[in-house]
Parts: structure tokens; C-alpha cells; sequence
């Protein structure tokens, strides 16, 4: 699948996402979008708003704006007890859009686990904040590891900029300009789609 917008050089980011959300929508209405992976330029709340209004969660880097510390939450906004453990993401409730945080793994040995103080479990809906909350939660496992993908997405635009000239496009028109980054991407794909063939018949000879 592949959907593409192409802008300016002066234009955020995220101003292009949601036209780019929404023409994915339009030219793949049966393709099943599961997380919109993005860096904090994307943070902006109607992105995540689009995200799920296409049944999908804003996996995006948090970009703290000034914004006061919240009391009795940690750094992933997840809720902590009274002794400022950490409450553990275990699930989300699709139906109810509501995330369910779980007791820290202290309370096995705290003192306190018994207290009133102590809340067991707790239940936060997405979109009371839709830029702190998303599914799975901040801060998780599944979401560090799904955050982690970016990664590689990074490296083949680094690899491109740097050795196949597409940092260096300067035409006026749109129409050609994407002719040369079709043809970048092009000539790329084929490249590796080679190499990849190529360490697969090795792969064989070795065994």
C-alpha cells in the first residue's frame, strides 16, 4: 500500500498528516490500519482524534509543552499509588475505549496493599485525553515495541537522502519532482529486493 502527499519543504509536518490519513482512507477502504506510528511533530490532538476515527491508536512520541507535572500520575501518564509506584497497563477495553491499569508489582510487598488508599484497578477512557491515553498505554512494553519500528522507516529515508539524491530535489513543480521520487524509490526497491534474493539463494548454497 502506498499513499503520499507531496509539499513544500517549509510545511509542518503535521499539518499534511490528516490530508494523508484521510486519502488512505478514500484509496484503501478495506485495508485494516491498526496504529499510526509518528514522531512528536505529529502530537497534536486532531491527528489522534483522525487515527481513531479510522479504528486505529496515535502511537506517537509525547512533546511536553510546558505543561505542569500531573500529581499521582508518572512520566507515561499512568496512575500511581500513594507511594508512587507505577499502576501496570494490562489491557483495553475496545468497546468502552477505556484502558485498565493494574497494581504495581510492589504491592506484593507493601505494607500499605490492604489500605483504602490502595485502589486495585483503574479505568481511564482515551478520549477524556487523547494525547496522553492510546492503546496499548504509554510507557508499556507493546508500545515501546511498536514505537521501535520507526526506526527502520528512519534509516531507509537517511539512506535515500544520503546516497540516492532525494535531499537534493529542486523543481518548481510538483509533477516533477514526484517523477524523480518515484524513480528513487523505484530504483531503491529494486536494489534491495535483489540483494534480498540474492542472500536467500546464499543462504541456500550454505546449508
Amino acid at each position: 500500500m502506498l499513499s503520499q502527499i507531496l509539499s513544500s519543504g517549509n510545511l509542518n509536518d503535521g499539518k499534511a498528516a490528516i490530508p494523508l490519513l484521510k486519502q488512505i482512507q478514500t484509496r484503501f477502504p478495506n485495508h485494516v490500519i491498526r496504529y499510526g506510528i509518528l514522531d512528536a511533530g505529529y502530537d497534536h490532538e486532531p491527528i489522534y482524534a483522525q487515527l481513531l476515527q479510522m479504528n486505529a491508536h496515535g502511537i506517537i512520541a509525547y512533546n511536553k509543552r510546558r505543561e505542569p507535572e500531573m500529581v499521582g500520575f508518572n512520566e507515561h501518564f499512568a496512575p500511581t499509588c500513594v507511594r508512587e509506584h507505577s499502576y501496570r497497563y494490562e489491557s483495553y477495553d475496545q468497546k468502552y475505549q477505556k484502558i485498565k491499569y493494574g497494581r504495581p508489582k510492589e504491592c506484593s510487598s507493601c505494607p500499605l496493599a490492604q489500605d483504602s488508599l490502595c485502589q486495585k484497578v483503574f479505568k481511564i477512557k482515551i478520549t477524556s485525553d487523547l494525547r496522553k491515553y492510546c492503546a496499548p498505554a504509554r510507557g508499556s512494553e507493546r508500545w515501546k515495541q511498536l514505537f521501535k519500528q520507526r526506526s527502520s522507516v528512519e534509516r531507509v529515508f537517511a539512506y535515500l537522502k544520503q546516497y540516492f539524491g532525494l535531499n537534493q530535489i529542486r523543481y518548481r513543480t510538483g509533477k516533477r519532482a514526484k517523477f524523480q521520487i518515484d524513480l528513487i524509490t523505484l530504483v531503491y526497491n529494486g536494489i534491495k529486493l535483489a540483494v534480498d534474493r540474492l542472500n536467500a539463494r546464499l543462504d541456500v548454497l550454505a546449508a
